[in-house]
């Protein structure tokens, strides 16, 4: 399939002169993963050098998180570490602590640039303007550099939105990222398609409010992945975190394509109506159980995973008892917890009725436990199955994902290189910890083919039934 037109001749940051090793690094979430890796492929496309040593590297990059409290002072610690293991580098810092933060704080800790969040986008054109003239020729890079699989990666996350449109009042991240703004479908079926032709076999879309997505011509999130199944031959797809309010009723007809694969994390944070309205988020209880029904009910062997904040603000027994029953109910595959804490710049850092520490970490580790025991009896529903795994490392250390997001530690029975190949593995039993399932390569089976046909046309159509 041919690659969609390159960009028109001034629509990329020249090259620079002389070429710097750069270190990234990232707090936070899929999101701030996704403009690490872009980063890589610009710097690496200007005819620099990634390197994984920060002692080694002439600029350090960051890119923050101010989420919480416990992330601002985590990005901090990492600027200071950064400095100090690197004193000589130059330090450029993006990213939501670099945007709420501002200059001065920054520069208390020896930052050389911050380039903030409106600018990110540009942040290697940025960099190379402030730190380099702009003139090494075109032949610098090979055409068809691999810097994501030199990194060890088989997969790409890619970023199609930034800024949200809601408040939710527990949330900074409005206030950090802006309003919203989409990539043009075009320009991001070119770089799924030129991420495939270099060697990757899965990308993932994030974006900060990803259900929001509004491209050229009025195309809604639904429109983009269609977009990216016709003109591209991406193995598989997947889709980052999506508001469950943003889902219409046709879009699991999407997943008719075994490329898309069969999991969403679908934040809920509280099983409780009153504690939702008060985080003014958009989706009550019920209409959350309707929708993880119907995505069972028409996607075969569907995972769904999601996002629970313990002990916001006003948090009753009551209240707790129905976020346990719920989440029981739906039988999540994985559980991001959170232990709710008052971030300044929000609504929910005013309001009444905290609930004591003691109190959020016994319903944590309950939630916990409960998370825990949900994760090995969806484990344990695969067992038997045949299903494709893009299989990451090398040797003994082959692992890789199921199409629904299931970890697997692969048991080779052949000394052929399975890297970054999507290959069949019978699923035979889960490791020691109960975290990861174990399973064989099929032996004697030239493509996956036929672990597509019996992860999709299983009579089984949900993961725990």
């Amino acid at each position: 399939m041919p690659l969609p037109k390159p960009e028109a001749p001034g629509s990329r940051p020249t090259l620079s002169a002389i070429p710097m090793r750069i270190h990234l690094q990232t707090l936070g979430c899929r999101l701030n993963e996704a403009e690490l890796e872009t980063w890589a492929r610009d710097f690496h496309g200007l005819g620099h050098q990634i390197t994984a040593e920060t002692e080694q590297a002439d600029l350090l990059v960051v890119n923050t998180c101010a989420v919480t409290e416990e992330a601002v002072r985590k990005s901090r610690k990492l600027l200071r570490r950064a400095q100090r293991e690197n004193p000589a580098a130059k330090l450029v810092v993006s990213g939501c602590y670099a945007s709420l933060e501002g200059k001065q704080r920054s520069a208390e800790l020896g930052v050389d640039l911050i380039v903030d969040n409106w600018d990110k986008d540009r942040l290697a054109e940025i960099v190379c303007r402030e730190f380099g003239p702009d003139t090494m020729p075109a032949s610098a890079t090979e055409p068809d550099a691999r810097p994501l699989l030199a990194r060890g990666r088989q997969r790409a996350f890619i970023k199609v939105q930034d800024g949200c449109r809601y408040r939710c009042t527990y949330c900074i991240v409005t206030l950090a990222r802006g309003e919203e703004r989409s990539r043009p479908i075009a320009e991001i079926v070119h770089e799924v398609a030129t991420l495939h032709v270099q060697g990757i076999q899965e990308v993932v879309l994030t974006g900060v409010h990803l259900g929001g997505y509004s491209g050229d011509q009025g195309a809604d999130l639904k429109g983009l992945v269609q977009a990216i199944l016709a003109d591209t031959d991406l193995p598989r797809l997947r889709l980052g975190s999506v508001e469950p309010w943003d889902l219409p009723g046709d879009f699991w007809n999407l997943f008719d394509d075994p490329r898309l694969m069969p999991h969403l994390h679908l934040p809920l944070q509280s099983g409780s109506d009153a504690v939702l309205r008060r985080m003014a988020r958009r989706c009550r209880s019920a209409d959350f159980e309707r929708l993880i029904h119907q995505a069972r009910a028409q996607v075969p062997n569907f995972n769904a995973t999601t996002d629970i904040i313990v002990g916001f603000p006003g948090e009753t027994e009551t209240d707790w008892e129905a976020t346990l029953e719920l989440v029981e109910r739906l039988e999540f595959g994985h559980l991001h917890i959170f232990a709710f804490s008052p971030r300044t710049g929000t609504k929910a850092a005013k309001l009444a009725d905290p609930v004591p520490r003691a109190v959020q970490r016994t319903r944590c580790e309950a939630l916990q436990a409960l998370g825990q025991k949900m994760k090995r009896r969806a484990l344990e529903s695969q067992l038997g199955r045949v299903l494709p795994v893009l299989v990451e490392g090398a040797g003994r250390g082959w692992a890789g994902y199921t199409p629904n997001f299931l970890r697997v530690q692969i048991e080779p029975e052949t000394e052929a290189a399975l890297e970054n190949r999507i290959v069949p593995v019978r699923l035979h039993g889960l490791v020691r910890s109960g975290e990861a399932l174990s399973g064989r390569p099929v032996i004697g089976e030239d493509d996956h083919r036929r672990a597509v046909d019996v992860a999709r046309c299983s009579s089984s159509r949900s993961l725990t039934r």
